[in-house]
């Protein structure tokens, strides 16, 4: 989650005095996880009395008081939502239950319903809403405040029906038409004893009326559809666990689960706003831990104002116990592990199982693909699942999602209803299945192969689609020892690496490369993995120290291996710019050359040639630094190589031509290099032009252009202090242009972005943006 403005400058007033959050917290009485949150921006809303304890903290005064307290404001109003168009009224009807708990954080799907009330006002048919969700979800809930509010809109009221879809007799039709009756007023001894014909004199008597129906709690459609009748003016809904996706409706609405901030809102209206004001990390906590799912948090509330001696504190600390979670989410006979049981007991025994072995899956969400390994004929289960509600569909089509508190009671099954070595086989098909897919794919990124482009695409799509599940693969084998996989897989994601994924992944991926390597004797393995280990902390990560550190351990294991030292001494050269020592990186560029030509590899060659004219700009020698990257660009292209390497060396070159004052030349390697990039689809690749195209047509005076580069880049940017350049440049035009709280703000934001890294110029950067901003 990114920052927001009130936190980075927050995180700027403190920074200036300076302060550490320890030291602000003492000052003001607040928490350490309290400053925290606001400076990361996870607290958007902070409250006008934190809000005067920070500026009397930070000794703010006059417009910075101003200011600040404005920031503040500005994140209160974004994230109000808008009030219910219509107030709350009662409708007088005896089926309906009592609204026991306000209804809380449900604004939008409140507003929803409205409107398919006012649309069933002056519709010429029957309209259907059915409303659909996970166990817990809040859909009764929903559909009793709708009959409340909304009852009195129509003619003949509101009338409710608990269908009883989760037990293990759900009403037949023949059934609810006969409670139908009675709450249309019927007499016992007036509705026939046929089926039929009660369905028949059910129908008549709805088309005559205009009412709110609720049917509550079905079980599927076969249930629901001889319950409806053309009916104009009235409106069904008809809410269940399952997405009856077979029922003909009109409207449907997917209730999900509640964000953090609506969460606590909802644990505040249950276990008091005041008790939830005095605890407000603890109470983040607490609805964290119950994902979001109205029913946990219901019952979290109910056993808070059960146990008033307890803290919430207490409660959170019991829920991140996984194993002890669903045993503490029960209140009475509110129980979260009663709720999922009912609806995984009326699975299938293939969905069932597939439910049950979703425990062993790392990441968040899994496709068909990786269903298939758990379980045969993976597509009918994942269906049922899906129309169960037991699991969600992704944003991304073909994936599906599973709710934590759902993955908890998925563990318990597996436990429970599943042999341990059924158990152990699977994860370690899963496992392999993943780790061998992963470097598949990874490997055809290998500039030395001749896999094709559109290969590529779909191996791309695939490792960054399925990267939290072969992540999760990849710690697994760690721990388990599996060296050879851990080893196979870092290695495959070498090229793949480097317009790919962020620091922390490579820094992880490529450490336990060079563990593995280690473990099975193979000095080679061992450097070349140190070496891509350095890249990830000095390129990605900012940390070139640690990166310093990492090369020389490269260079003491180095055996006789000519490409193998090529690298480390090319890695060691971009390593010692960072640090300050630009002579020695021009020396071991220089080396680096030298070896990929002795060793007559062409692609380490160039590169080298590439990089070294970077190290030779940097100390003045611009004309030999052009010089010996067009000798690489022209190597590249005779023997017709990657082209993602070529965007790179293109872009190297640029800068270089720019330095000479080759303006025109210059854009023209950028152009170049941004239709490859756009051609594979390489979005950081894009992001690196566009950022170095901003500062060449900044530098010559095209300020507007430049803007457009610029913010085009930022979002986008990887390398690790790129995204400060752009923002620092963007700031010096947003002064050009006037724009002066604009450039504050960008610059507080860079600022608050230089506490990442450490590197000279990153320091250097800080020390000129925190100048600007006081001066």
């Amino acid at each position: 989650m990114g920052t927001s403005a009130f936190g980075d400058f927050l995180r700027f007033y403190r920074s200036r005095i300076p302060l550490t959050q320890e030291e602000l917290a003492e000052r003001t009485g607040l928490s350490m996880r309290a400053i925290s949150d606001m400076e990361r921006g996870r607290t958007l809303t902070p409250q006008l009395r934190t809000v005067q304890l920070l500026i009397s903290g930070l000794d703010l005064k006059g417009d910075e008081a101003a200011e600040f307290t404005a920031l503040a404001r500005a994140g209160r109003m974004s994230s109000a939502e808008e009030k219910p168009e219509f107030p709350s009224s009662v409708v007088m009807s005896h089926s309906l239950p009592p609204v026991l708990v306000e209804l809380t954080g449900r604004e939008a799907e409140r507003e929803q319903l409205t409107r398919f009330a006012a649309e069933a006002a002056s519709a010429s048919h029957l309209q259907v809403a059915v409303v659909h969700g996970p166990p817990g979800a809040g859909k009764t809930a929903l559909a009793v405040d709708a009959g409340h509010r909304l009852g009195t809109r129509f003619a003949d009221g509101c009338v409710f029906l608990d269908l009883r879809g989760m037990d293990a007799e759900p009403l037949t039709p023949e059934r609810a038409a006969h409670r139908l009756l009675r709450s249309f007023g019927v007499d016992e001894r007036q509705i026939p004893a046929d089926r039929d014909d009660k369905l028949s004199l059910y129908h008549s008597l709805l088309r005559d009326r205009a009412v709110l129906l609720v049917l509550d709690n079905a079980a599927n459609e076969p249930q629901v559809r001889p319950l409806l009748a053309s009916s104009p003016g009235t409106l069904v809904v008809v809410t269940s666990r399952n997405t009856l996706t077979g029922l003909d409706a009109r409207h449907r609405l997917a209730v999900g689960l509640l964000p953090l901030d609506r969460s606590v809102a909802l644990l505040g209206a249950v276990a008091g706003e005041d008790r939830v004001a005095a605890e407000p990390e603890a109470a983040s906590r607490l609805a964290a831990l119950c994902g979001g799912m109205p029913l946990a948090l219901l019952i979290a509330g109910n056993r808070l104002t059960g146990r008033p001696q307890w803290t919430i504190a207490h409660l959170a600390d019991q829920l991140a116990d996984e194993r002890r979670r669903l045993s503490v989410l029960r209140a009475g006979d509110l129980q979260v592990r009663a709720a999922f049981e009912i609806s995984y007991h009326q699975l299938s025994p293939g969905a069932a199982t597939l439910f049950r072995r979703l425990a062993l899956v790392p990441g968040p969400d899994l496709s068909a693909d990786l269903a298939a390994v758990l379980v045969d004929g993976a597509d009918e289960a994942l269906e049922e699942l899906a129309d169960a509600n037991l699991l969600g569909i992704s944003e991304t089509p073909g994936r599906y999602t599973c709710h934590d508190l759902l993955r908890v009671f998925a563990v318990e099954r597996l436990e429970l209803d599943e042999d341990p070595d059924v158990v152990r086989e699977v994860g370690t098909r899963l496992r392999h299945w993943l780790l061998s897919v992963a470097t598949r794919n990874a490997r055809m990124f290998d500039h030395d192969a001749a896999d094709s482009v559109r290969d590529r695409e779909s191996a791309g799509r695939w490792l960054a689609l399925e990267l939290e599940n072969w992540r999760g693969a990849l710690r697994s084998a760690v721990e388990l020892g599996e060296h050879e996989q851990v080893l196979a897989l870092a290695k495959a994601m070498h090229w793949y690496s480097d317009m790919h994924g962020v620091g922390e992944l490579w820094r992880e991926v490529f450490g336990a490369g060079a563990e593995a390597a280690k473990a099975l004797g193979n000095t080679r393995d061992t450097a070349e993995q140190l070496n891509y280990l350095s890249w990830a902390l000095y390129a990605l990560c900012g940390q070139p120290h640690d990166a310093l550190h990492v090369h020389e351990r490269a260079a003491a294991v180095l055996v006789d291996d000519t490409v193998t030292e090529a690298w480390t001494w090319y890695y060691g050269s971009a390593i010692r710019r960072r640090v300050g020592e630009p002579e020695k990186a021009v020396w071991l560029g220089r080396r680096a050359v030298e070896l990929f030509e002795q060793a007559g590899y062409l692609i380490g060659e160039n590169l080298a040639l590439s990089l070294l004219g970077l190290m030779l700009g940097s100390v003045g020698s611009v004309d030999e630094a052009i010089e010996v990257q067009e000798r690489g660009v022209m190597q590249h292209r005779k023997v017709g190589g990657d082209d993602g390497l070529l965007s790179m060396m293109l872009i190297r070159l640029a800068t270089n031509l720019a330095a000479a004052g080759e303006v025109l030349a210059s854009l023209e390697m950028l152009d170049e290099a941004e239709s490859l990039f756009l051609r594979h689809g390489t979005t950081a690749g894009v992001a690196r032009v566009r950022h170095n195209r901003g500062i060449v047509l900044m530098d010559a005076g095209r300020l507007d252009e430049a803007k457009v580069q610029l913010l085009s880049a930022l979002d986008e940017a990887r390398l690790s202090d790129h995204r400060i350049e752009i923002m620092a440049r963007l700031a010096e035009l947003a002064d050009a242009a006037g724009e002066v709280g604009e450039a504050r703000e960008l610059r507080v934001r860079a600022l608050a972005e230089c506490d990442r890294y450490d590197t000279p110029a990153v320091r250097g950067t800080a020390s000129e943006l925190a100048a600007a901003l006081t001066g």
